[in-house]
Formats: C-alpha cells, structure tokens, sequence
C-alpha cells in the first residue's frame, strides 16, 4: 500500500532511481500544447466511450498526468475529479485547469495514490473511471486495477490502458527502463539509439500515411515517457479481460497493439 504522504515516498523514489519523472516530461509536453491536440484527445474520448460529449456525467482521471484528458472531459461536458502521485503532475493538471477552466467548481485537482485504497474510496463514485498507461507503472498493477474499480458504480464506464505483454521484448524493455532510471549518465545513448529505432521508422510511416500521432500527444515526450516508464509491468489482453469478468464488469470495446509493443486499451462496463 502507498503510505498516506505519497509525496514523500515519491521524492525517495525519485532520488534512488525507482521511478520515473513523469511531471517533469509532462511539464516540457505542455509547452507544446494547442487546441489541435487538445480536439485530438477529446476525440479520443469520444471514440472509446462510444458517445458524442459527456454531459451530466462524473468522471475520475486516475493518475491525470498533463491533464490533458481531465481538460478533454471537461470541455466535452463531464464534471471533473483528477487525481495524480506524481507532484509535479498535479501541478501540470492544475496549470491546464488554471488556463481554460479557472475558478471552475465542476473541476477537482488533487494528489493521492491508487494504491491507497482509502484516498481512492474517498472520492466517490463516478458515471466514467479513466486511467490511460498509469496503473503499470504504480509497482503493483494488480492491486491498482483492484482499487481503480472502487469508484465505479452499476452502468460505469472503466476505460484503461496497460501496456501489452511481449515474450522477449517485455525482458528487453524492462532492463533499459531500469538503466534510464538508476543510470541518468546513460540516458542520452539510450534515447539517440531508441530515437532512430523505434522511433523514427514509427514517424515516419504515419507521415507517409498521412496519420497524426494521435491522442494528442506527440513523438518526442513519448519517446522520453516510454524509455523512462518504471515501475513497469506488463499484461496480455486475456488476463485483463478474465481479472474484470471474474469481478462482474463487462467489455465493452477492446483496442489492441496486436503484439507489438505499447498499450491495449480497454473500455468495460460494470454490471
């Protein structure tokens, strides 16, 4: 379990290398954010939900991150609660509410962990729980996935994205995320060596696709938020689908890497 100050805990973590600064690439992402990527995630939202806005709905962004997709529900008409461990990342959510939504009762910013279940049922419940490539990098994924059903309700929608289990690259992945972390003298062998594989052939594909990145969000932070993702855990899609059923949720709408590396998403529905 997160102890009650997660701030604290966190800041050790960051010193011993045990984590990642998410806030801080998520601070840099800010800078470039615009209104076209902010329509980009709330088409996002819509698309997974399967609706048009979230009017007269509730919805709970767990670990908030930028705030980009707290600042996607809201704007499509949901009454906001974020949350996130990371510090500097509440900060980032409560600068994009700052920005388009100050003095807004409809939305909260706060900071607590997923991992404590007692802050978590604190909040309520809400008609949309969403959490997108958060919950694998608490440390202890099933238990976050245990606590990010507590504020659902009958009829919730639970949106989630965890990253997707691979045979050998998941070992791969998981020994290079340690070495950004522990090792910040490595970092930029690791990002040049990554940037032109895999990222470059990725960019340029979609280009010549004519693709946007998609969600909102855009190469470079994701590069620097995926080498530095730890915490890592990883989970096939089955595992996924069998941990919800055997806690009565239904899925709904199922989006797949189809092996590769990356997250599946998954919308589910609680009974």
């Amino acid at each position: 379990m997160a102890p009650k100050n997660p701030g604290h805990s966190h800041a050790h973590e960051l010193k011993s290398g045990d984590r990642y600064e998410f806030g801080a690439n998520w601070a840099r992402f800010l800078k470039t954010l615009n209104e076209e990527k902010i329509q980009e995630a709330e088409q996002s939202l819509r698309s997974m939900l399967g609706v048009s806005d979230l009017s007269r709905r509730t919805f709970l962004d767990i670990g908030s991150g930028s705030g980009l997709f707290s600042l996607a529900a809201r704007r499509l008409g949901a009454a906001v609660t974020s949350f996130d461990y990371d510090p500097q990342s509440v900060a980032c959510t409560q600068e994009l509410k700052n920005r388009y939504f100050a003095d807004d009762a409809q939305w909260h910013v706060g900071t607590g962990s997923i991992l404590d279940a007692d802050y978590v049922r604190g909040l309520g419940k809400f008609d949309v729980v969403y959490s997108w490539g958060v919950l694998h990098h608490t440390g202890h994924m099933w238990q976050a996935l245990e606590n990010a059903a507590l504020p659902t309700q009958p009829g919730s929608a639970f949106f989630i994205a965890l990253y997707n289990y691979q045979p050998f690259a998941t070992t791969y992945w998981t020994t290079i995320k340690r070495a950004y972390n522990k090792l910040k003298i490595t970092r930029p062998l690791i990002f040049a060596v990554h940037a032109i594989y895999p990222m470059l052939p990725s960019v340029l594909l979609r280009l010549l696709r004519g693709q946007r990145y998609g969600r909102g969000m855009n190469p470079w932070h994701d590069l620097h938020d995926w080498l530095g993702g730890y915490p890592f855990e990883v989970a096939k899609p089955e595992q996924i689908f069998d941990f919800f059923k055997q806690r009565g949720f239904q899925l709904e709408k199922l989006r797949t890497v189809g092996g590769r590396m990356g997250c599946n998403e998954f919308v589910f529905k609680r009974l």
